[in-house]
């Protein structure tokens, strides 16, 4: 799903990374993050997508959300168990979106 975002100015947080190898727990743990994240202050919303290379993209309302976040204690564990165990490398970029725009299909009834 695209995420429905506000009119911009609002931040971006881009994670992408490159897994060691197929672990169910990191699975588990990539989704209660995502339920997390949602329950936090300043959050917009989530894309996602995984193949070799995973990027998630979050939404939030401003930095301090965003650092809030990053300092969640239950995140705190979750970071340390990528850098451990499943990670073999990762990037996090935050952006301030200026612009935004895009197309949606209208779905007919039938």
């Amino acid at each position: 799903m695209i995420a429905a975002t506000p009119l911009p100015p609002y931040f971006a947080v881009i994670f992408t990374s490159l897994l060691t190898e197929h672990d169910p727990a990191y699975e588990a743990m990539a989704e209660k993050m995502a339920l997390l994240a949602a329950l936090q202050p300043g959050y917009l919303g989530m894309e996602t997508a995984r193949e070799t290379t995973g990027i998630t993209v979050s939404y939030w309302e401003n930095l301090q959300a965003i650092k809030a976040w990053k300092q969640n204690s239950e995140h705190l564990y979750a970071q340390n168990m990528g850098k451990s165990a499943w990670y073999a490398a990762y990037k996090v970029r935050i952006c301030k979106v200026e612009l935004e725009y895009g197309f949606e299909m209208e779905m007919q009834r039938g």
